[in-house]
């Protein structure tokens, strides 16, 4: 009995040890499953805090970016500075010279041979050797000697010449004028310059007639602070004008320092000197046929040799002109010449034949080596004007390609051409 007790209490003892065992077992897992999932969640947050972190980081970075990309805005403009352009180098003599003088020929202390005076008086002079028309008397007007002293001067051209501006000490001061006068000898315009070395200072005012039948009057001043910059003391100065039709323009050492859009055409011009020194004359002095170009509003229109290149392949002209029955280029033809020189300067790699062609009055055996030679002389005349004679052939046509009717004088004139083909 005793034993059978003994067992009993044993597998009731190992029954609860078991089921204590399985109870205990169910708590583990459990109390497992728990730690896991609260590690789960402990690593979830963590994540989503350090993806937070980077993100926020980020966005802090952009933040900081902007704001320090903001203040180096607010600290430095890199904005480049306005730079104000205004061209006033524009000028360009014509390319047909009516008139030059630089006096080297001409014998000290004689009234210069190409000039004429209205009033007063004039002598050779010099200075430092370089040789000059100077005044010798008070009030001296003096213009250049030509066929018809009461109008020589074209719609379109350019004067050139050069003043002595001494330095401070050698004379107190002088009075320089310069006048244009239309046929009838009305004065259109004036241009006076005082210059006073002690100071120094130089100041000037100048006055014109409206062109276009306006009768009105346009003018200005001028002072030292204006034309300091550009004048040379103790040195010979450079003046030029250009006149187109009706646009003036007036030069100091290659700086522009008038522009009048519509002025009256002149006639003629005079020197004017107002007073006696060692100094006061005009030396070097050019009057050339053409000038700086009419302003027009800027456009992208081709110029008449570009356009007619860009068209055809070539430039067919009648403005090249000859002596009759030679090869010998008139004054007036080097206007033309030099409207192809400018393209070929602007296209250097560009090649012309450059044909001469004559009408058919003479025979073949005069004509056609007289066109030979007359292209030649165009292309040399190019050469001359810094065209690279390597891309230009000479080749005359004679008579034997007519464009128009032999038989008129216009059709003739038509004939009597040269042409610059692409090549």
């Amino acid at each position: 009995m005793k034993k059978l007790l003994l067992l009993l209490l044993a597998m009731v003892a190992f029954s609860a040890t078991a089921d204590a065992q399985g109870f205990l077992k169910k708590l583990k897992d459990k109390a497992l499953e728990k730690a896991k999932d609260k590690i789960e969640n402990k690593v979830e947050r963590a994540v989503d805090s350090e993806m937070d972190a980077v993100l926020d980081g980020k966005k802090g970075q952009k933040n900081s970016k902007a704001k320090n990309q903001a203040d180096d805005a607010e600290a430095v403009d890199d904005t480049p500075d306005a730079v104000g352009q205004n061209q006033k180098s524009d000028f360009v003599r014509g390319s047909v010279i009516l008139f030059q003088d630089d006096f080297a020929n001409e014998q000290m202390g004689e009234f210069p041979s190409k000039w004429d005076v209205s009033d007063g008086s004039l002598e050779t002079a010099s200075i430092n050797g370089k040789k000059y028309a100077h005044s010798n008397a008070p009030d001296s007007r003096f213009s250049p000697l030509m066929e018809n002293m009461k109008s020589y001067l074209p719609d379109v051209f350019t004067l050139e010449w050069d003043e002595f501006f001494c330095k401070a000490g050698e004379i107190p001061d002088f009075l320089f004028e310069f006048q244009f006068l239309d046929a009838s000898g009305n004065q259109t315009g004036h241009i006076y310059l005082r210059y006073r070395p002690g100071t120094p200072d130089c100041y000037g005012n100048y006055t014109f007639k409206k062109g276009g039948g306006i009768d009105q009057h346009v003018g200005g001043s001028m002072d030292w602070d204006h034309l300091k910059q550009y004048t040379k003391v103790g040195q010979w100065n450079h003046f030029a004008i250009s006149f187109n039709k009706r646009a003036f323009k007036f030069y100091l050492n290659g700086t522009r320092i008038i522009n009048l859009p519509n002025v009256a055409a002149p006639a003629r011009f005079e020197f004017i000197i107002q007073d006696e020194n060692p100094y006061r004359g005009v030396a070097n002095v050019v009057l050339a046929k053409g000038a700086v170009e009419l302003y027009q509003r800027q456009a992208t229109d081709l110029s008449a040799v570009e356009k007619a290149i860009a068209e055809t392949g070539k430039f067919v002209t009648n403005n090249i002109l000859f002596e009759t029955g030679k090869a010998t280029l008139k004054p007036e033809s080097m206007e033309e010449i030099q409207k192809v020189a400018d393209y070929m300067k602007k296209n250097p790699s560009v090649r012309f034949e450059v044909q001469g062609h004559t009408d058919n009055q003479g025979s073949d055996k005069i004509n056609d080596p007289l066109s030979q030679q007359r292209a030649e002389a165009v292309v040399k005349a190019l050469a001359q004007l810094g065209c690279d004679e390597f891309n230009l052939r000479a080749v005359g046509k004679g008579s034997h390609e007519p464009v128009a009717d032999n038989k008129t004088d216009a059709g003739r004139a038509q004939n009597r051409r040269v042409e610059f083909i692409k090549k």
